[in-house]
């Protein structure tokens, strides 16, 4: 199956325009980005899909096998790339997705001109002076209680990951993108997610990286997204004056000109 199809392409704004791949995280589609793409293709090329299991992806292209660490996600990316005939991408992953980026762009660097890592997390659980914001009976009960009530566990985490409790629209929206994803394929990608430890591929990063975190965030805090900037070589950190996980539902105008401003710097 080609790669468009499987992961749901979406192609806006002008070919000849410099490319920017938006990658979604956990649970979500790429709709999540539709409050900062159209602001983004009045510049660049956005190129827009799902990860397989997720939104309008082919389902039947998703196994257990292949998806059950971040490195099936990047070969995907990396077909996205092929088939389209992608280069000088600047390559933006979300949450997970920032990691899903990290190793792609090790993988085949001369693709991407630039990454942007937004609320990246390498490693959630604590690890000696490594604070990842979880200890590894959290990261149990989160899994746990995913696996035994998954929409109990949409309805109870979303609005932590939002994280803006004065905008309970943000919320609403996360719960409901967790819970149009099938619980089976969740249950695989949340052990994915949240057990994966990529800290050491950080420093093999040679493409230009800016590092975009919120100010607060209950899933990658600040000190998260301290450790990216300090391993990746030459990256620059950019702290949003917004709070939560997904700062392109709860600042989308900020998150857009962060994205813009590092994609189109010289």
């Amino acid at each position: 199956m080609d790669a468009r199809r499987r992961n749901n392409v979406t192609d806006i704004g002008r070919e000849d325009d410099p490319t920017v791949l938006l990658a979604h995280g956990f649970g979500c589609d790429q709709n999540l980005w539709r409050l900062v793409a159209p602001a983004l293709a009045e510049r660049f090329r956005v190129v827009l899909f799902d990860h397989v299991g997720s939104g309008r992806s082919d389902l039947a292209a998703w196994s257990p096998q292949r998806y059950s660490t971040l490195a099936g996600y990047a070969e995907d990316v990396l077909d996205i790339c092929a088939e389209l005939d992608l280069r000088d991408v600047v390559l933006v992953g979300h949450s997970v997705s920032a990691m899903i980026a990290v190793l792609a762009a090790n993988r085949e660097p001369a693709r991407f001109a630039k990454l942007v890592l937004l609320t990246p997390s390498p490693c959630y659980l604590d690890d000696g002076d490594y604070r990842g914001g979880f200890s590894r009976a959290d990261i149990d009960e989160l899994l746990d209680s995913l696996e035994s009530n998954y929409l109990g566990w949409s309805a109870a985490m979303a609005p932590v990951i939002a994280g803006n409790p004065d905008r309970p629209e943000v919320a609403g929206e996360l719960e409901a993108s967790f819970c149009r994803t099938d619980p089976a394929i969740a249950r695989v990608f949340a052990r994915t997610t949240f057990l994966s430890d990529n800290r050491a591929d950080l420093a093999d990063v040679t493409v230009p990286t800016a590092v975009v975190q919120c100010s607060a965030d209950a899933i990658a805090p600040p000190e998260v997204g301290q450790f990216v900037h300090d391993q990746i070589k030459g990256s620059v950190l950019v702290t949003l004056d917004a709070t939560g996980h997904c700062p392109q539902l709860s600042a989308p105008e900020q998150t857009a000109a962060a994205i813009a401003g590092f994609a189109g710097a010289r």
